[in-house]
């Protein structure tokens, strides 16, 4: 039996979400709609408050769209299941807040995933970009449109169109990231955070 790419622990009110598929927690048709159905169950549970979304593993958040997966046959604008890709960017109703615990490189839809969330919080070795246009791809509506709300117009363009990378200093500087924290206390500081937030 395979092991499902989504593990998720329950503490009190708060619910931890963890991308599990090695080795970049890329996400492919299958885990976007296990995705959706976590969320889902999230949005519609009176006994939880807040969720984190997180990766496994030191070096990946989310490699965003699993390209190997595309080559083997997932269709590009394939069944994402409810939420779009990834379970969370149109996910319809969900009135709680969501942090993402950004845990290393988040690009592409990774990052796309990481603007759908309400706080992001981000660890010193942290990395966001959107490489989609080196593959002659324009990134999704979080990577047009969320991106944009977030930093501004400028600084979107810039990213979208170099797919340059930028580091967590300067998404904290530019109001992508709310906080950056050291790698061994990201999910201590985002759970002491989740905690708060679901007692108010």
């Amino acid at each position: 039996m395979t092991e499902s790419p989504i593990k998720t622990k329950q503490n009190g009110h708060v619910l931890e979400v963890i991308l599990d598929r090695p080795k970049a927690n890329s996400i492919d048709l299958k885990t976007s709609r296990i995705m959706g159905e976590v969320f889902a169950s999230f949005r519609d549970d009176p006994e939880l408050r807040v969720a984190i979304i997180t990766g496994a593993g030191p070096k990946f958040f989310c490699a965003g769209w699993d390209l190997k997966a595309a080559a083997d046959g997932d269709e590009v604008d394939g069944d994402y299941g409810q939420g779009g890709f990834g379970g969370l960017q149109e996910l319809k109703n969900l009135n709680k807040p969501v942090i993402a615990a950004v845990n290393g490189y988040a690009l592409g839809g990774g990052l796309e995933l990481a603007m759908a969330c309400h706080i992001r919080i981000a660890s010193e070795n942290a990395l966001m970009g959107l490489p989609e246009v080196s593959l002659g791809v324009t990134p999704g509506y979080g990577g047009t449109q969320r991106l944009a709300q977030l930093i501004g117009k400028g600084r979107a363009m810039e990213l979208i169109l170099s797919a340059n990378m930028i580091n967590a200093d300067r998404g904290e500087k530019v109001g992508l990231i709310n906080h950056i924290t050291s790698k061994e206390d990201l999910m201590s500081f985002t759970n002491d955070l989740a905690k708060k937030i679901s007692t108010n």
